[in-house]
């Protein structure tokens, strides 16, 4: 049977329209779980329009496709509803979880610019009322579904607005995740809609709130009394948060979550500044120390330095170093084979000697195309390893390394923070 074309078809909120109509569902069911490669989907196109209109086929089809891409960030996208844009810029469901917890318990919140829902289906959750507000119902219709994927549509209250048209009396703390894309294109470094300053200005009229930002974010452009927090996904920095005066417990923080949709419920792991002196600088000992994004852009090196009787190899550079192995969510762990000035030319025979063939180059502090250097070393052999080429001393300097695994047992990082 042939579905009844719909009477317009020429735009985004049309198109969410349909695809959540029973004719919408049932095309969407079809497609779950086809990886709808550019081929298929001309294959497919033709097929599905002999009984569907051409408009909504084309939007089953894209928004199949934004389901799988979907997936790394969240365990339920075959049930829930995209766009480009707001998948791009959503949270994925560790980040929600994680900043939804500080909301737990509240009454009345708002999601600000909510987008497809990201937050908001972490946010419906924890509080007991949310606000979810975007100036795109198309957004809006989508984030409302995506809650009720997660059982959370009864606690949500949809408005269709300009966030700042809105009056925010009995709204006890908020959310807000400005746009930093428009019609497709990322907008220029620094800037949202609105602005960071109106959404900093809303601690004036909410107790608590919260501003999601991008990780590149200057740490000058954040109040005094604010927190700061950088948060990764396993080394991946997905995020930075900004918690007004209401929520700040710290000044700046950084925070692991655990990478995989099981870790969803997982202490995240965190870093807080504490009055910690300078790092210690030394000369390499027999393990290397890689801080996770997340502390180097708090800028919480010195603090892992101390919690972890570590030491800098050199002032300007985050390389940490120890004599015994740690596991620690806070940086990755090398053991150093060989440490010596960069020359070129003496390392290349060195990997030689160690039979190294095959290696990640990470370069840190000097200036030098990976690519052409990994040519040039000419490297042959059964083994493999992580060529390390930073400064030590102002001077350049090379770390020949392996993976910290082996027969040694592992000793935990001493103090690192827990959250429940």
């Amino acid at each position: 049977m042939r579905h009844s074309r719909p009477g317009r078809d020429d735009g985004p909120v049309s198109q969410a329209a349909q695809l959540l109509t029973p004719a919408g569902g049932e095309l969407l069911d079809q497609l779950r779980g086809i990886d709808v490669t550019p081929d298929q989907a001309l294959r497919l196109g033709t097929e599905l329009r002999d009984r569907y209109p051409a408009g909504l086929v084309a939007a089953a089809l894209t928004q199949q496709a934004l389901r799988i891409a979907a997936r790394d960030k969240f365990s339920l996208a075959a049930e829930m509803f995209f766009t480009r844009d707001g998948l791009e810029q959503a949270s994925g469901e560790q980040a929600a979880a994680h900043s939804a917890r500080r909301f737990a318990g509240l009454a009345r919140v708002a999601d600000l610019c909510c987008g497809i829902g990201g937050d908001l289906t972490a946010l419906a959750r924890a509080a007991q009322q949310v606000l979810a507000v975007d100036a795109d119902c198309a957004n809006l219709q989508f984030a409302t579904r995506n809650a009720a994927v997660y059982g959370a549509f009864g606690a949500v209250s949809p408005v269709c607005a300009d966030v700042r048209d809105l009056t925010l009396a009995g709204i006890m703390a908020a959310f807000i995740d400005p746009a930093r894309r428009a019609g497709g294109q990322r907008l220029r470094a620094g800037d949202s809609n609105p602005p960071l300053s109106w959404c900093i200005a809303l601690a004036d009229q909410v107790p608590r709130v919260c501003v999601k930002a991008a990780p590149g974010l200057a740490h000058a452009l954040v109040p005094a009394g604010w927190e700061l927090e950088f948060v990764a996904l396993g080394r991946n920095l997905k995020e930075a948060l900004l918690w007004s005066p209401g929520f700040a417990t710290t000044a700046r923080r950084a925070t692991v979550l655990p990478a995989g949709h099981a870790a969803v419920t997982t202490a995240a792991s965190t870093l807080v500044a504490r009055a910690a002196e300078p790092a210690v600088v030394s000369e390499p000992g027999e393990y290397l120390l890689d801080p996770n994004p997340a502390v180097t852009r708090a800028g919480l090196v010195a603090e892992l330095a101390r919690e972890l009787g570590a030491w800098q190899i050199d002032p300007m550079i985050a390389f940490l170093s120890l004599d015994r192995p740690v596991s620690t969510p806070f940086a990755r762990t090398l053991r150093i084979l060989e440490s010596m000035p960069w020359h070129e030319r003496e390392v290349a025979r060195r990997l030689r000697e160690l039979g190294i063939g095959a290696a990640d180059i990470r370069r840190r502090g000097l200036a030098g195309d990976v690519q052409q250097i990994h040519r040039r070393l000419a490297l042959q052999g059964d083994r493999s390893a992580t060529i390390v080429i930073t400064r030590r001393n102002d001077r350049p300097w090379g770390l020949i390394c392996e993976p910290a695994s082996g027969p040694r047992t592992a000793e935990p990082a001493a103090s690192s923070v827990r959250e429940p």
